[in-house]
């Protein structure tokens, strides 16, 4: 009996060890930033531990809601802009997991929205990997990949109201709206491209409507977002 019980015993502990490499191994694979199945559906506002903005006047007209059977924010905004934020912790190794990846699907773009105008600075579905660094207003650094309505796909351009952001223009215009479109960008490379040096671990993610500057309206869903490998 005490032979069963030490090998029984033996067996777990192999087990448990076995267990402890395949979730370290999954977590070198993944850091899962949001997607959304821990909150009921139809919850609004600002979820969980996303942050609101500390400018204007937000109205977080954000919600929980199901799409094809999976749970997604739904972004809505008009004449306003509502951006929000989670803190990364020390949680993101770019060395290993160098892709940001997330789903999104565009039905209303704002009227006349230019990333790189002033004047138009308004996008419906806007990612942002942020570098925070004090005092943050003059040297963070932050790329937000966007989907503009005019501004061509492929347009890389600093904004012009907020120095420390750069745009990428990943989709553009009204010829994909309605549709899911998975997005993998190695986050990386973009920060080369930039900036022309390595990047540190990034500190927040960033997500975002904007209908202000055009006095329009826009409408966005956004899918699961998680840092990847290769």
């Amino acid at each position: 009996r005490h032979k069963t019980m030490r090998s029984t015993r033996a067996r777990l502990t192999v087990l448990a060890v076995a267990f402890a490499v395949v979730a370290t191994t999954w977590a070198a694979d993944f850091f899962v930033v949001e997607d959304w199945r821990s909150y009921p559906l139809g919850t609004r506002g600002i979820p969980g531990d996303w942050k609101g903005q500390n400018w204007g006047r937000p109205v977080y007209d954000l919600e929980i809601v199901s799409d094809n059977g999976q749970p997604v924010l739904r972004l809505r905004s008009k004449g306003e802009t509502s951006t929000f934020s989670r803190d990364l912790g020390s949680g993101v190794d770019l060395g290993e997991t160098p892709i940001l990846e997330w789903s999104w699907k565009v039905i209303t773009l704002p009227t006349g929205g230019n990333a790189c105008q002033k004047s138009a600075d308004d996008e419906a579905a806007q990612v942002y990997v942020a570098w925070l660094r004090s005092p943050e207003s003059v040297r963070s650094r932050i790329i937000g990949y966007v989907w503009d309505s005019t501004a061509p796909a492929g347009t890389i351009c600093k904004s012009q109201k907020a120095p420390t952001v750069t745009y990428v223009v990943l989709r553009s215009g009204s010829e994909e709206l309605g549709k899911w479109i998975t997005e993998r960008r190695n986050v990386v490379e973009d920060f080369w491209r930039i900036y022309g040096e390595a990047p540190e671990k990034p500190t927040a993610v960033s997500l975002s409507i904007d209908s202000d500057d055009t006095r329009s309206s826009a409408e966005s869903f956004i899918g699961p977002t998680v840092f990847t490998r290769p």
